[in-house]
């Protein structure tokens, strides 16, 4: 694994970091931790990630959709419950 020295700077209030071009993240956006050693790793997060979701969320027939919403709109039942 190589190693090279970068630079750390201020971009308003955020502290950044300039990546070099060897170690470019082909993504928009990314994790960060710190680990136990204290290094901060970096995660790339792919671009899709919702996209398995909406996949799932398709599969829902507008029957059930509308009984989700009927659900949503009654509100809920009181309990009958012993007295304290």
């Amino acid at each position: 694994m190589s190693t090279l020295t970068t630079r750390v700077f201020m971009n308003g209030n955020s502290q950044a970091v300039r990546i070099p071009a060897q170690f470019r993240l082909d993504t928009q956006r990314v994790e960060i931790r710190r680990n136990a050693d204290g290094d901060l790793v970096l995660h790339p997060l792919r671009q899709d990630r919702g996209h398995a979701l909406l996949q799932a969320l398709e599969g829902f027939d507008g029957e059930f959709v509308a009984a989700l919403e009927a659900d949503r709109d009654e509100p809920p039942r009181l309990q009958d419950r012993e007295s304290l």
